[in-house]
């Protein structure tokens, strides 16, 4: 174990240089030339070149990348274009809002998708199999959008219990006043396909030898299910879920818009209309940092599940 987890991190020093190297030279070569972004159409050149002196866009190549990479290296990625503010202070002060949301929706979504789905692959083939499976593909076919006007209109302005927009500075108040209306839209969206996808892996496993064995020896469908299809599931079930887990870090970009919550999706959002291209980099490098240690640790997590697997 312990060798494998020293050979793993390893490897992510090679993956996260070619990450810099790709952000990097694509903000370079095609993103623009930023101080004619930060100059405007009304600068002159003289403008422009001063602005290039001083973000050192006039510097070797070699150099700039440099000191790109001890950015990375410093965690100091400078300051925002548009609002002078430290990158660094953007993503620690937008990163609670985002959490208080999408915690409880990672969270509601497992104990929610993987119950029901066991529920449907337990009444497999049943009238009441095809009807989740037909309200779940209708339910998938409906817009984001869609699902959010209708909770809107429903839950805050015809029931009136919950607000629409809104936050503080207390974490409580957030999480039973403001955040629980888009937990909800989140939850109802991504409930239906995590459905379809769960019953997908349980239903491949119950057509295994071994759980016809255990028919054999006298256990009933549901210990089955329990005991047996559940944990074998269970490797499927963390690589969803790890695909899932750098969306709780980075935020729900247009929900966070939606109900104009301040977390870490919605600033991405301004950055990327803004051409804010030092919180674009370092949102490029954080995710990308990110993705590598959850998938390690989803490895991890594979060997906890089910002994058999080898870790090389």
């Amino acid at each position: 174990m312990a060798a494998y987890l020293i050979r793993r991190l390893w490897q992510m020093i090679p993956t996260l240089l070619g990450v810099v190297l790709l952000v990097f030279f694509l903000f370079k070569y095609f993103g623009g030339d930023p101080a004619e972004i930060l100059g405007g159409l009304n600068a002159s050149p003289e403008q422009i070149d001063a602005i290039r002196e001083q973000l050192g866009l006039n510097k070797p190549v070699w150099e700039q990348l440099w000191i790109f990479i001890q950015q990375i290296v410093t965690f100091d990625w400078g300051r925002s274009w548009a609002t002078n503010e430290s990158v660094a202070s953007l993503f620690t002060t937008r990163m609670p809002a985002t959490l208080t949301v999408m915690v409880p929706i990672l969270v509601l979504e497992v104990l929610l998708a993987i119950p029901f789905a066991m529920a449907v692959a337990y009444v497999r083939g049943s009238l009441t199999d095809r009807t989740v499976m037909i309200v779940t593909t209708v339910a998938v076919s409906i817009s984001l959008l869609v699902y959010v006007i209708v909770f809107q209109y429903v839950f805050a302005f015809r029931l009136g219990w919950f607000p629409v927009q809104g936050w503080t500075d207390s974490f409580w108040t957030n999480l039973t006043t403001y955040a629980p209306l888009p937990i909800i839209v989140v939850v109802a969206v991504a409930l239906a396909p995590y459905t379809r996808l769960y019953r997908t892996f349980f239903l491949d496993e119950i057509g295994h030898d071994y759980v016809r064995t255990a028919r054999a020896k006298g256990m009933t469908e549901k210990t089955i299910l329990l005991k047996h299809v559940l944990r074998n599931a269970m490797i499927p079930i963390l690589t969803n879920i790890a695909v899932a887990l750098p969306g709780v870090f980075t935020g729900a970009f247009l929900i966070e818009v939606f109900f104009s919550i301040p977390g870490l999706g919605r600033e991405i959002l301004l950055a990327v209309n803004r051409s804010d291209y030092p919180v674009i980099q370092a949102f490029a490098i954080y995710i990308a940092f990110l993705t590598m240690v959850i998938n390690l640790v989803t490895d991890l997590l594979y060997k906890l599940v089910d002994p058999r697997v080898v870790l090389k």
